[in-house]
Order: C-alpha cells, then sequence, then structure tokens
C-alpha cells in the first residue's frame, strides 16, 4: 500500500496544526460579520419568554403551602378575611 505518499491517513491533519491557526488578536479588520434585524431579535425574545412560560408551573406550590397552614388555624377566618376574600372576587368579576 502506498498511503503514506498521500500524506498520511488523514488528510485534514496539516490544516489542523499550530503554525496554520491564526490567532484571535491578527484576525484582518475586514473578516466576516453578521448582524442580526431587530425582527430576528424580537422573535428570539417571544421563544425565550414562551419556553420561560411553558416552564414555569400555573399554581405556586409555596404560596397554597401558606395559605392551607393559615386555614388551619380557626382564628384566621374571621368576618374580615371574609369580606377581603368576598370583594377579591367581585373585583375579579368586575362587579
Amino acid at each position: 500500500m502506498m498511503i503514506d505518499k498521500i500524506r498520511g491517513i488523514q488528510p485534514l491533519e496539516t490544516l489542523q496544526r499550530p503554525e496554520n491557526v491564526v490567532p484571535k488578536n491578527q484576525i484582518p479588520s475586514d473578516s466576516d460579520s453578521i448582524s442580526v434585524s431587530a425582527e430576528a431579535r424580537e422573535l428570539a425574545q417571544e421563544m425565550y419568554l414562551q419556553e420561560v412560560a411553558d416552564n414555569t408551573p400555573d399554581v405556586r406550590s409555596d404560596l397554597v403551602a401558606q395559605i392551607k397552614e393559615k386555614i388551619k388555624d380557626p382564628n384566621y377566618i374571621n368576618s374580615a378575611v371574609v369580606a377581603s376574600v368576598a370583594d377579591r372576587i367581585m373585583m375579579s368579576y368586575g362587579l
């Protein structure tokens, strides 16, 4: 076989040598660049927010646990609490 005459088994080994790599501080200023449109940034933001919303639980279990503990206390439920809850329910329905 004549594998040695074809520059070895891996033809990319010459490209991966350290002397062929240009340091970042020596890259010419006219190098390639990209720009992201405002529309693309907005879409990316929307996708991120949708992902956060999808991963956030609908029920805050820590608050539910606190309220359950408060309800267990017989002194917690009084006329002021009942009136406050009733007012909030009425406000949520726009009444």
